[in-house]
């Protein structure tokens, strides 16, 4: 059997992480897992098929050892004109581990698409139709896939990179038509006396 993720007290967090890492290697050894680096992680970070998302995901969630209960966010990312374009990063968190576990899958811009995990985690229905409003990404199985946040007639995906800008101008005093402009004598009213009455 293998040893429990929960260090020794006093352990850094960093190295039951990759005791995560080591538990998803021996669970699923085909599975070319790659490990982000740089100084920018912060957590560990594993990119993963994206065919082989839902059933990793779901070893994360019920394996005793490991026990990633909660879906803390999903989010997309745009990498154009980089190809694969988009990422779908989930951030995990085991509760009883006290313990962060990042994976992302790569997608290419012709078929952003990958498995929803809302069979997995049920949080993950609302987090998916944001990334789908904003990039345009699809999570294949989705109960309610539609935009969640934007009108339902947008046109477009805005978080992405060639998405064009809009443009409004912001109304101030200088450039509102028949706008007034305030009595330059005008003195600021002190406060208002109130008088309460005991209920």
């Amino acid at each position: 059997m293998a040893a429990p993720v929960q260090a020794p007290a006093g352990a850094p967090a960093a190295t039951r992480s990759d005791r995560v890492e080591q538990r998803l290697r021996e669970r699923f050894p085909e599975v070319p897992f790659r490990r982000q680096e740089g100084a920018a992680v912060r957590d560990v970070t594993l990119f993963l098929p994206a065919g082989r998302l839902v059933e990793v995901c779901t070893f994360l969630r019920d394996d005793p050892e490991l026990e990633f209960a909660m879906l803390v966010s999903i989010t997309g990312v745009d990498y154009l004109p980089r190809e694969p374009r988009f990422e779908v990063v989930y951030h995990l968190l085991s509760i009883t581990h006290s313990l962060r576990f990042v994976l992302k899958v790569q997608l290419h811009e012709e078929r952003p698409e990958v498995d929803s995990v809302v069979d997995v985690w049920l949080t993950a229905n609302w987090h998916e139709r944001e990334a789908y409003d904003f990039y345009g990404i699809k999570f294949l199985g989705h109960p309610d896939l539609r935009r969640i946040l934007l009108p339902d007639d947008w046109v477009g995906w805005p978080l992405r990179k060639d998405s064009p800008l809009g443009y409004q101008e912001v109304s101030f005093t200088h450039n509102t038509p028949n706008r007034t402009v305030p009595d330059p004598d005008l003195k600021k009213l002190g406060p208002k006396k109130v008088k309460y009455r005991a209920h």
